[in-house]
């Protein structure tokens, strides 16, 4: 060593790394956060922003990531009156046909329907979207008073202009009374109740 460099000890080698890896990890929130809505969205939701996002886990299996982009003044005690999407990236395997099943089933925890209705949903919703693979991704896409619209892997699949169904499908994710309140509460991360 030179006698115009002091020694490098094991301290400052820590320090060194220390303040890397916070800058790694600074970097990386950063870019979670700056990230912009999925494309086929933007027009729809131009000043979205990311609220939160989540992986659902059921009985250990992988089922989706979850991801959900709001507009500013977003307020989760009335989602439906707001415009905003969600969107699924899928882990495993599903078919069209058990993915509206099961959107059937947890609407029921969101309010009454009848059975000739439930019917009708399942047909809509199953007409939205095929069959996914591991990899697909679905993109939702609230309309207050009109509707829903679906985004298969950046293609739109499906337009649904029922504002009731809209409500209580996107209250799977987002109504107080989901199955999955860690994964609402994590989708709502960065708005205000």
């Amino acid at each position: 060593m030179s006698p115009n460099h002091p020694p490098i000890s094991r301290f400052s080698i820590r320090q060194w790394t220390s303040a890397t890896l916070c800058a790694l990890c600074l970097f990386a929130s950063y870019s979670v956060l700056a990230q912009a809505p999925p494309a086929e969205t933007r027009a729809l939701l131009p000043v979205a922003q990311l609220s939160g996002s989540a992986k659902l886990k059921v009985w250990g299996f992988e089922v989706y990531n979850a991801a959900l982009w709001v507009e500013p003044g977003f307020r989760p005690d009335s989602y439906a009156e707001h415009e905003f999407c969600l969107e699924l990236s899928y882990l495993r395997d599903f078919t069209n046909e058990d993915i509206a099943n099961r959107s059937i089933e947890e609407m029921r925890r969101m309010g009454e329907f009848s059975s000739a209705q439930a019917q009708r949903w399942q047909k809509l919703l199953q007409a939205s979207y095929p069959d996914v693979k591991k990899g697909d991704r679905i993109v939702g896409v609230n309309q207050p008073g009109k509707g829903m619209v679906f985004f298969t892997n950046g293609l739109k699949t499906g337009e649904i202009t029922d504002p009731e169904l809209t409500r209580l499908f996107f209250g799977i994710w987002l109504a107080p009374t989901t199955s999955e309140p860690r994964l609402r509460q994590a989708l709502l991360a960065r708005t205000r109740s």
